[in-house]
């Protein structure tokens, strides 16, 4: 059986987003009882990463360490076409991740007790993301 959506989400700029708790509402009402999620962003400047669910500090110091790997602004970046941001936020999206695959099981996605799944805004301004989810089990 398959099942896909397209979701959008409105970010406030540069952090993370908890959007487990969308992504597991479309697995329960997908009728699928045991299969994969696949979760694919359709930007070169978001990314999708599963992290710590309950203590904030560990999304902030993640953030901390790419402005420290990716500086906005940095000398070394020919590609400013959008702003001293573009090509951090292109670097990244390229670090992190696209897409995740995350299994469920009775209708549940099956992250760990501390694991959520987040969608990585790298720009600082607000965008509108785009994403597709396709469900694929029994």
């Amino acid at each position: 059986m398959l099942s896909q959506h397209r979701l959008s989400f409105d970010t406030r700029g540069r952090g993370t987003q908890n959007i487990s708790r969308e992504i597991n509402q479309l697995v329960q009402a997908s009728g699928i009882q045991q299969g994969m999620a696949n979760l694919f962003v359709q930007h070169t400047s978001a990314s999708l990463i599963v992290c710590e669910n309950a203590d904030p500090t560990v999304r902030t110091d993640l953030e901390a360490f790419f402005t420290r790997l990716t500086p906005d602004g940095d000398p070394l970046y020919q590609h400013t076409d959008e702003g001293p941001d573009d090509m951090p936020a292109h670097t990244r999206t390229i670090l992190t991740d696209s897409s995740l695959n995350i299994p469920f099981s009775a209708g549940q996605l099956l992250l760990g007790t501390w694991q959520g799944i987040f969608l990585w805004e790298h720009r600082t301004q607000p965008h509108h993301r785009q994403l597709i989810l396709t469900l694929y089990g029994e």
